[in-house]
């Protein structure tokens, strides 16, 4: 595209009344970003983008922020101001919001690897996205000394701190506005009434996001997701880390499928945070 004199374009940093723009950039490119969606991602980060000169959201670009990392996602352009860099301008302002010493990651799409290459970014792992229209509650494993309880506030800190092991950064702000958004938040807990484990769904206008989950082990992530998908008649979607492939056999054997396996990208560092392997569900793509 070709700009005339007239058509400037301002870089600037989104807000609440940018809602509505930002909802339907996200549908004009087939992702489903809803208000609820956007307004933790405003809570937990920032979103930039560029407005043309009616004020009309034409880019944008989002970072969350954690105590030791950042993951940027959103980022889209509308199809009508291609080619003139401002993915590419979005992202650098992301980028430079943050000290140089934070990692950032991201989960490009195809599309975007490009890019992101350009700017230093360095593939390190995947995420494995799984679909289920047609849900199959799982046969529940026995485990005797395992309870699943409704996420009540007295379990907040306790599910901070597995998060942070799981994850590899303290999420505290994200977790507070994620747990208020979600339909539903559950926790495992162990025969002496630790917190072993939680889990959270979030409801889009097309699927019931499971995530994040955090589990000691496959059988007790199988069971936060059989308790969450439960509750719910439609379509579901859990995105996987690498390194989980017995549980995804059982994703599988409830009816999920895997449609997409994009990279997680980084810069800043050589490696993703340490975790300790109880991440079985990311929150979604933008939050890392």
């Amino acid at each position: 595209m070709i700009l005339n004199d007239e058509e400037l374009l301002s870089l600037v940093q989104l807000n609440k009344n940018d809602v509505s723009d930002l909802i339907k950039l996200s549908d004009s490119i087939g992702w489903d970003y809803d208000e609820k969606e956007i307004a933790t991602i405003m809570r937990s980060g920032k979103i930039y983008g560029h407005k043309n000169c009616n004020g009309k959201v034409v880019s944008s670009a989002a970072i969350i922020t954690y105590d030791t990392a950042a993951s940027i996602g959103m980022v889209i352009v509308d199809k009508a101001y291609r080619g003139l860099g401002l993915g590419k301008d979005a992202t650098l302002k992301c980028i430079d919001s943050v000290p140089n010493t934070v990692s950032i990651m991201l989960i490009a799409t195809k599309e975007g690897i490009p890019l992101y290459e350009k700017i230093g970014f360095k593939t390190i792992n995947s995420v494995h996205k799984y679909l289920c229209e047609n849900y199959k509650p799982g046969k529940s494993p026995e485990i005797s000394d395992v309870i699943l309880e409704d996420f009540n506030n007295i379990h907040f800190n306790s599910v901070i701190n597995i998060d942070e092991k799981a994850f590899g950064a303290r999420r505290s702000s994200f977790l507070y506005n994620r747990i208020i958004q979600s339909e539903n938040c559950i926790v495992a807990k162990d025969y002496k009434n630790n917190v072993i484990g939680y889990g959270a769904a979030i409801l889009g206008p097309e699927n019931l996001i499971l995530g994040p989950i955090v589990a000691p082990d496959n059988k007790v992530a199988a069971l936060l997701v059989n308790s969450l998908a439960s509750r719910h008649q439609g379509k579901l979607r859990v995105d996987v880390p690498s390194g989980k492939e017995s549980f995804m056999i059982v994703l599988q054997e409830m009816g999920f499928m895997m449609v997409n396996n994009p990279p997680i990208m980084i810069i800043n560092s050589s490696t993703m945070p340490i975790r300790n392997n109880t991440l079985f569900g990311i929150a979604a793509q933008v939050f890392g």
